[in-house]
């Protein structure tokens, strides 16, 4: 046999390799045997017959065009949404929960019915209790209790839906944050963002349905997994943008690329990627195609699209725009221009919360004042630029983190640290929702009186996800997406919706 014959021969068994490769262990079941494999698989799974995905009717999507605009289950309120995560997760006893019986007991040892049987990031051996580092007042016809570190967002108190009793069982930055935006505390699961824009396509062809933006000086800590598509096709993935430079890095032809050139050669790329999925129907490669056509598009679209320069003074001072950096309230005005101009789920992450009071940025007395004055201006301007542009009610805003803080003093090997700080804590902390159908002026729930535990009202992250959900018109028992043979959806099994926060 003569080398060309061997390479042949090699090549065919490769081709032959990959179509097995992408033949799912459905389709094998169903195959082998005459198909008693198949048979025997559904009596394994009687529950899958029965659940509620299947009276869920599956999104009928167009590969060639997966980003068009669909409609949702029913009639959503919201059409899209700004979610604020401040990563690392700010001390809700200095923003939100007013606990003055916890300042009563400011300095002295923490009870052991607060310490046994509980796990935490760092305490050891026995804390001090830690009064409030904050001031409180109650703000707005509905007398919601918010402190003086934001002053401008406590203007605007009768818009926001306040719960101080979230929950969560995950301790540790990476995995609390992943099951917020994931549904789950392990890698693989799509973010929030890629199953709505998987739901609802979006409204602008010619921008990414699900966008980025991080601000703090680094990524969340889970990295990019927690605006990842997972088993969804990889369209529907965040694409991560920045408000200072070129939105996009490489967005920009090259010197010497005329568009005309791009264009051409992107058509030649996805001519041979069209080739590619009619010989193993592979849906990623159709997504590879719509990427690469979307990267065209956004050439054009976004370098206008996400100029903050060109907005009026009048609204850069109110975000307070910080030129030229990729700063948080850049970011915020950035997002409203976004969802203005039809993208779909905007995600903020805002890095540099976590604080434990090993050092003065971490200190809550002094650094974690300075974050809170860079936020505060930007996210009462957002509702307030939302409202005067009639974006309001139809723009549903998220704000909060992947945990709380401990009532107590943070210590580290029984010792305290040298500035005042707090652990993380799971068992109480705040989130906000606002726009988007939310019933502004409300609290919900309620904690003991140092802020420690849930005593009614008890919030977890599937509630938050479920309520989100039903804002955009889609009921979170029935939308789910086929994967490994059975239906998932983003609140597994759990979750709520919070009728009492919704208008």
């Amino acid at each position: 046999m003569t080398q060309k014959e061997l390479n042949n021969q090699r090549l065919v068994k490769e081709a032959e390799q990959r179509v097995l490769h992408h033949v799912t262990r459905r389709h094998f079941l169903e195959e082998a045997a005459m198909g008693f494999g198949a048979l025997a698989l559904g009596s394994l799974l009687p529950s899958c017959g029965s659940s509620a995905a299947n009276t869920y009717k599956p999104i009928e999507i167009d590969p060639a065009r997966p980003l068009l605009p669909r409609a949702p289950m029913f009639p959503g309120k919201a059409k899209s949404v700004i979610y604020l995560h401040m990563a690392g997760a700010p001390s809700q006893l200095e923003l939100f929960n007013y606990r003055p019986d916890l300042m009563k007991l400011d300095g002295q040892d923490c009870p052991q019915s607060l310490l046994e049987g509980k796990k935490f990031a760092f305490i050891r051996g026995v804390p001090k209790m830690l009064g409030p580092q904050a001031v409180f007042k109650q703000r707005g016809q509905s007398g919601m209790w918010i402190s003086d570190h934001l002053p401008h967002l406590a203007t605007v108190a009768d818009d926001i839906a306040l719960m101080n009793t979230v929950t969560t069982d995950q301790f540790n930055h990476a995995p609390a944050q992943l099951l917020f935006h994931t549904g789950a505390p392990r890698l693989g699961r799509p973010s929030l963002g890629s199953w709505v824009t998987y739901g609802l396509g979006t409204e602008n062809q010619n921008l990414p349905g699900f966008v980025v933006l991080t601000s703090g000086g680094s990524d969340p800590d889970a990295g990019k997994s927690v605006w990842g598509s997972g088993f969804l096709p990889s369209v529907y993935q965040g694409v991560q943008c920045r408000s200072a430079g070129d939105p996009v890095l490489f967005l920009n032809d090259p010197n010497g690329m005329p568009r005309d050139l791009r264009k051409a050669s992107i058509d030649a790329i996805n001519a041979i990627n069209q080739e590619q999925h009619e010989l193993y129907q592979d849906p990623e490669t159709i997504a590879r195609i719509a990427q690469y056509e979307m990267a065209f598009k956004m050439q054009i679209t976004a370098p206008e699209v996400m100029n903050i320069n060109d907005e009026p003074d009048y609204i850069k001072e109110m975000y307070g725009v910080e030129e030229g950096k990729n700063s948080f309230s850049n970011n915020v005005l950035l997002a409203r221009k976004l969802v203005e101009n039809g993208v779909r789920f905007v995600q903020l992450f805002d890095w540099g919360w976590d604080s434990h009071g090993t050092d003065t940025s971490t200190a809550l007395d002094i650094g974690f004042i300075n974050k809170c004055r860079k936020v505060d201006k930007a996210i009462t301007a957002l509702i307030l630029d939302l409202k005067q542009r009639g974006l309001f009610e139809e723009t549903l805003i998220v704000w909060g983190a992947e945990f709380g803080r401990t009532p107590m003093q943070e210590n580290r090997e029984g010792k305290p640290l040298p500035f005042k700080g707090r652990d993380h804590h799971v068992e109480a902390f705040s989130m906000w929702m606002a726009g988007g159908g939310i019933k502004g002026g409300t609290t919900y729930g309620e904690t003991d009186e140092i802020g420690y535990s849930v005593v009614n009202g008890k919030v977890e992250a599937f509630d938050i996800q479920a309520t989100i959900l039903q804002q955009l018109g889609f009921d979170h028992e029935q939308f789910s997406y086929e994967f490994q043979g059975r239906p998932f959806r983003l609140t597994d099994v759990s979750g709520r919706v919070l009728t009492d926060i919704i208008a």
